[in-house]
């Protein structure tokens, strides 16, 4: 992304707070060149010492916006889109929509033809940097691209996929988050039951479970091949994992992400 970027995020709210502070803890990025809007902006006023420019008037920030990233609601993109679209110029501004659900297709029924639009879907871990964020486009350039890529991988990682596996993309990247604390607070309660306070298994379980996770992510291995490492003949580690697996554990968890995937594309 060039320095020079401007980019105005339209209804800046907790998601948009992070990318917010995910831009500025970027280095070489200024502040002078974000703008965010809110309906009352009270509440981001103090990032104006970092240089932000905070306004409550969605047409006025996009104006010099070379990339417009939509954070406001389903429901408010339509009215949204129709309120700053005489500023938007498509030459000029890529627009981005955090808003699930909303296609690429309506979107683009509210600009002007030919405008480059992206999807984008960060998850809650976007607050300590740590998203997993998928995007899809249209109309898109591999300059574009970068420019969205590089903003978004300021709050952990980014990746482009098509927009048929958006919704897919929300099960497993956002719902996910919610499957993996639950698996988190049983393992918690387990460790309760056999002789731990909670602080202590909980502290236990939450470096467990980040260990677990940058090692396939470093190593670059199947989970199934680090779980051989830690499976002995015989040993107590094969015999928890088959009694889960006797109780239905990998299938309920494929059930889970199938029943949240068929809810979302209602």
């Amino acid at each position: 992304m060039d320095k020079n970027t401007k980019i105005a995020i339209i209804g800046c709210g907790n998601l948009g707070l992070s990318i917010v502070n995910g831009l500025l803890s970027s280095s070489g990025f200024d502040g002078k060149n974000l703008t965010v809007t809110k309906r009352h902006p009270e509440s981001l006023f103090y990032l104006q010492s970092q240089g932000v420019t905070v306004l409550a008037d969605n047409k006025e920030a996009v104006k010099d916006a070379d990339f417009v990233i939509l954070g406001v609601k389903p429901y408010n993109i339509k009215p949204v889109l129709q309120e700053i679209k005489p500023f938007l110029y498509k030459k000029k501004q890529v627009i981005a929509s955090l808003a699930a659900g909303v296609t690429i297709e309506r979107i683009k029924q509210e600009l002007e033809p030919g405008t480059t639009v992206f999807r984008v879907m960060p998850n809650i871990a976007a607050d300590i940097k740590e998203s997993i964020t998928c995007i899809c486009g249209e109309n898109f350039t591999p300059e574009s691209e970068d420019v969205v890529k590089s903003i978004f991988n300021s709050v952990g990682i980014s990746i482009t996929i098509e927009e048929h596996l958006m919704e897919a993309a929300t099960v497993l990247g956002a719902c996910g988050t919610a499957f993996v604390l639950r698996f988190m607070r049983a393992m918690t309660q387990g460790g309760i039951q056999i002789g731990f306070d909670a602080k202590t298994a909980n502290k236990i379980v939450n470096q467990t479970v980040k260990g677990a996770a940058e090692l396939i992510i470093q190593k670059g291995i199947h989970p199934e091949a680090a779980i051989d490492k830690v499976t002995t003949p015989k040993g107590s580690t094969i015999k928890g994992l088959n009694e889960m697996e006797h109780h239905g554990f990998s299938s309920a968890m494929v059930r889970g992400v199938v029943a949240s995937y068929e809810d979302i594309k209602k």
